[in-house]
């Protein structure tokens, strides 16, 4: 099933085109339909807090410059971006229309993607074994994770190169029925491949990087996991159309806008 979230903030159910409006998310009918086509899509999710995993698949690690040879880290490494970081996609029926542009700020002369799968939680969780942490999870969706990468190497934490506003486009909706350990995230910059990974080949599962974080921090309902990029990571120009695919959830489209002047 897919749950998405739309217009003024409502919730719906989508089957086919259309998208039936729901008193919450994978709540009851309201008994109001909407044309996909007419409908504007919003980030699939309200977090308190956005989690992410660094480093969880091994040749994104040899990319960045870390080639641990049979050394892996022994626990997820975990960054937080925030929720002003929310930048809602093109629906797919209009996709470059349609959504944010991603700002390229004039901090940076190096705006990176990075394209995951993504959790929605549906349940509080709270020290959860790692047997029982699926049972929490309201479905999965589509992230690009943006990184200013030159600030990232330059300041002491990740707060600027992480959480700028509108780097982190979400959606197009959440699929509730996906096995995330079996399948593929794939992103593409002006139509052409440039990441490809099987979420099987992840160091830490979903389940355990769910788990882990329960044991320290209560994920409350609609709160996002990011759970890492695969290898591929690059730069992105003003202008760029991003489309990242995950099988069983769609295509989250997005798009980098001009870029901007220093304000003073």
């Amino acid at each position: 099933m897919k749950l998405l979230r739309f217009n003024e903030g409502r919730w719906g159910i989508l089957e086919g085109e259309l998208v039936l409006e729901t008193d919450g998310p994978g709540g009851n009918p309201t008994g109001r339909r909407y044309d996909l086509a007419s409908v504007r899509l919003l980030a699939p999710a309200t977090p308190s807090k956005i989690v992410c995993v660094g480093r969880n698949y091994r040749e994104h690690i040899r990319e960045m410059g870390h080639d641990f040879g049979q050394d892996l880290p022994k626990e997820p490494g975990l960054f937080l971006k925030a929720p002003n970081t929310l930048a809602h996609p093109g629906n797919p029926r209009d996709p470059w229309n349609t959504g944010d542009a991603v700002p390229y700020p004039f901090f940076t002369q190096e705006l990176h993607y990075e394209g995951e799968l993504a959790v929605v939680i549906g349940d509080r969780m709270r020290n959860v074994s790692p047997e029982k942490t699926l049972d929490h999870v309201l479905g999965y969706t589509i992230a690009v994770d943006i990184t200013a990468r030159d600030a990232q190497k330059q300041d002491l934490q990740w707060v600027r190169a992480k959480s700028a506003d509108k780097f982190l486009p979400l959606g197009p909706w959440i699929e509730t029925d996906l096995d995330p350990q079996n399948t593929w995230v794939r992103t593409y910059v002006n139509d052409q491949l440039r990441q490809e990974g099987h979420t099987s080949a992840m160091i830490f599962s979903v389940a355990e990087i769910l788990s882990y974080i329960s044991n320290f921090m209560t994920l409350e309902p609609l709160d996002v996991v990011l759970t890492g990029t695969p290898e591929g990571v690059g730069a992105l120009q003003p202008g760029d159309r991003l489309e990242v695919a995950i099988e069983g959830i769609g295509t989250l489209h997005t798009r980098i806008g001009p870029k901007e002047e220093r304000p003073w």
